[in-house]
């Protein structure tokens, strides 16, 4: 490019020799002027083209489970590459796995993307399982660092073990759709199998000699400088080479809303809010007028709810966790000597440890949560609800008819009346029989401002 404005520079100058002397000593004084400029000018545009013609690769991070959470990350992580022009997706993995369904969601739009993916497990330590391993078949290009291993897919089912006929179907189903693509990719299919029928798990140089993966790689750099000029095959059959030469990797960072969802779908985190959210909201109607506690309580338990349908709910364990809350209130209403609060705990207990059907242990509920959460629940909610039963019961503490039940005592003989001191003051009564002074009487009723009383022992 400089060249050709200095060749285009001396073109002018010659020009406005050969037809106006005149002009070309003015011109002598220009000439300077304008090659600065043209240097200048060429300095600024040679940074902007190279980097218009240096390649892109987005980098998207998948560090976490496989969920409806992380599936939406990484479908809008495919839809930026298709749209920014990015050379190519490098997806860095490290899951245990996750859902079947998350998995399928996540597997097709990496066969559906145009623009090519590549899922790297990194780093050192890292693990494809599960559901992972079916992203990695998946991609375009398969690649893992030394130190890094992939597999152990077989399904794990979420509600129980079915019987054997349903077993063998979902197994098949899940072996099938792993042939669908690994043929289409040129891999291996039968260790491919071998992961989902027998749980079997390869290492990076294990995965490498068995072609389920395509090379190794120690990091970013080095995986993009072996995939320039790469030949490979995409979904349809057709070919493509990959002209990633002084690629630059763009780091696609998820966004504030799916940063605050995968910190909602943690389950043990679902739990504390849904449990939190139900004492203040009890608070709430024990206290009315507060709003706070209704409000916060309110919002909290949505967030649990919003945040445990996105899990596998067992119905069975929220029809123990409702049980536990009929017993705890009849514990504190009738008082069961604390039999129906212990059963109440137990209940809440395995409700809360079988609450969500995960087939991973990361999406489980940690079972000293929910022992620590179950008791401290139960107490606290006994607690509560006494107080409350005998607040009601208690209502009519204020006036005459709070001294009906009272023990008094009688200042002087009641033959029938007399003066009694009950809670503190002298009142007037009457008795059905004489009453020697100093005796305990009873408070039975009253007529206006006379009570009437009855001796203690009867």
């Amino acid at each position: 490019m400089l060249a050709q404005v200095l060749q285009m520079i001396q073109k002018i100058a010659a020009n406005l020799n050969s037809r106006q002397p005149e002009r070309s000593r003015s011109f002598r004084f220009l000439f300077p002027v304008a090659c600065s400029l043209a240097l200048f000018a060429s300095a600024l545009a040679a940074p902007a083209q190279q980097m218009a013609q240096q390649p892109v690769v987005d980098q998207f991070i998948l560090n976490d489970t496989i969920q409806p959470v992380t599936a939406g990350q990484l479908s809008r992580a495919i839809a930026s590459a298709n749209s920014d022009g990015a050379s190519a997706l490098l997806v860095e993995l490290d899951t245990p796995g996750g859902l079947v369904d998350s998995m399928r969601t996540m597997a097709g739009a990496i066969l559906t993307s145009r623009v090519p993916v590549i899922v790297y497990v990194a780093p050192a330590g890292a693990r494809a399982g599960s559901a992972g391993f079916f992203l990695l078949e998946a991609a375009d290009i398969a690649a893992m660092a030394p130190g890094t291993n992939a597999g152990a897919a077989h399904v794990v089912f979420e509600f129980g073990q079915p019987d054997p006929t349903l077993s063998q179907k979902i197994e098949n189903d899940a072996e099938a759709f792993l042939r669908s693509y690994v043929v289409r990719r040129n891999r291996n299919q039968q260790a491919a199998i071998a992961a989902v029928q027998s749980s079997h798990s390869y290492s990076a140089e294990e995965a490498l000699a068995q072609h389920l993966i395509d090379l190794t790689a120690s990091s970013d750099t080095d995986l993009i400088a072996q995939l320039n000029n790469r030949e490979i095959t995409r979904m349809d059959g057709s070919k493509q080479v990959l002209h990633l030469a002084n690629a630059r990797i763009r780091l696609l960072r998820p966004t504030l809303r799916e940063e605050l969802l995968d910190w909602l779908i943690n389950p043990n985190i679902a739990l504390l809010l849904l449990i939190g959210g139900a004492l203040l909201i009890y608070l709430e109607f024990n206290i009315p007028g507060t709003i706070v506690p209704g409000a916060l309580g309110t919002l909290m338990v949505l967030l649990a709810i919003f945040a445990l349908n996105l899990l596998p709910i067992q119905y069975t364990a929220v029809m123990l966790l409702i049980a536990a809350v009929v017993l705890i209130v009849l514990e504190a209403k009738f008082g069961g000597h604390g039999a129906l609060a212990i059963a109440g705990i137990v209940c809440l207990t395995l409700g809360m440890m079988t609450l969500v059907a995960a087939p991973i242990p990361q999406l489980d509920i940690s079972p000293m949560i929910a022992i620590s959460v179950s008791i401290a629940f139960g107490l606290i909610t006994v607690f509560l609800l006494r107080l409350a039963v005998r607040a009601r019961h208690n209502k009519m503490r204020l006036g005459i008819d709070a001294l009906i039940g009272r023990t008094a005592s009688a200042m002087e003989p009641l033959a029938p009346e007399g003066h009694i001191l009950v809670e503190g003051e002298i009142w007037r009564a009457v008795a059905n029989e004489p009453i020697a002074a100093g005796a305990s009487v009873r408070v039975t009723g009253h007529e206006e401002y006379l009570l009437r009383v009855t001796p203690l022992n009867r």
